[in-house]
């Protein structure tokens, strides 16, 4: 005569709880590593935090957004 829960037993009512567990384990994980990757890649991200006024001026005048009596000037007014 065999049980409701087949071969497995109670072996098999534990194993899916296990794996159920499991599931919800990467579900919550995936979720966070998404907020995570979400905020690392905003435009207000940390990057943007550890530059220097100095750095932020060269940027800008690597790209053309500032000509070079511009950057020089700022260049002196960051000087102490």
């Amino acid at each position: 005569m065999t049980s409701d829960w087949g071969s497995f037993g109670w072996w098999g009512m534990g194993f899916g709880m296990l794996f159920m567990l499991l599931f919800w384990v990467l579900i919550i994980l995936g979720i966070a590593a998404l907020i995570r990757w979400m905020l690392i890649q905003s435009p207000s991200g940390q990057g943007a935090r550890n530059k220097t006024p100095l750095e932020i001026v060269q940027e800008r005048y690597a790209r053309g957004e500032i000509d070079r009596e511009e950057y020089e000037q700022k260049k002196r007014d960051m000087e102490p």
